[in-house]
């Protein structure tokens, strides 16, 4: 301990001065974080669906694919996306291919919730629902969905907590987020310690503000179905 130097550690004036510049790179971590977000729960509803399909031409590549997106790190597949694909022809621009990836994964993670939160409904409105002449997709939209976002609302919001951090690794393929500005400066300035604290204070800072939009949501969804 002695031997630490703590006059390093964080660079007050440096942060501050700092702050603007770090603060630029955020556009791209809400976007890359909120367009995955929408498109991988959309991918995911329909993955949800096959999962539970008792035809096996369905079932069969839903569990493939969540097999393959949970086993495979995100960092790896941004890699095949972004340096990988070019050599076969295929090219997307960084904030494209972080948009794809991150899309692709937590869809993977999105559809096991949906899975379970659709499972979890009551089958006897299933069948209730059939005896009043609904179809399938007039079943889901009306009865089956409204109960089943209450019981997803806490994990889904948890996958979007882990994509506003996860988005940090979109630096390692260039995209100008808000981690890669810090490293910017940690690297102009040669004190990463400091930057790397203040993008840390900044992913928090994110992350408590979604944080109390879930509890807001969770506390007027109960409301609204009481």
């Amino acid at each position: 301990m002695a031997n630490i130097q703590w006059e390093y550690i964080f660079d007050i004036k440096l942060a501050i001065e700092s702050f603007p510049y770090v603060m630029q790179g955020i556009g791209y971590t809400v976007l890359i974080s909120l367009v995955s977000m929408l498109l991988g729960l959309i991918l995911g509803f329909f993955i949800a669906l096959g999962r539970m399909s008792n035809k096996w031409l369905f079932r069969f590549p839903s569990r493939l694919y969540i097999s393959f997106m949970r086993g495979v790190p995100i960092l790896v597949f941004l890699f095949i996306l972004y340096f990988g694909l070019p050599m076969i022809g295929i090219e997307f621009t960084a904030v494209t291919a972080a948009i794809i990836g991150f899309s692709l994964n937590s869809a993977a993670y999105m559809a096991e919730i949906n899975r379970s939160a659709i499972a979890s409904v009551d089958k006897g409105q299933w069948e209730a629902a059939s005896s009043l002449g609904f179809t399938y997709w007039q079943t889901m939209r009306k009865i089956i969905l409204p109960q089943a976002v209450k019981l997803a609302l806490p994990p889904l919001s948890n996958v979007y907590l882990d994509l506003i951090k996860g988005t940090s690794l979109a630096a390692m393929i260039t995209v100008p987020e808000l981690f890669q500005k810090a490293k910017i400066v940690g690297g102009r300035e040669y004190d990463y310690m400091t930057m790397y604290i203040v993008a840390a204070l900044i992913y928090w800072g994110i992350c408590s503000i979604i944080s109390i939009l879930q509890n807001y949501l969770e506390k007027r969804y109960e409301v609204k179905n009481l």
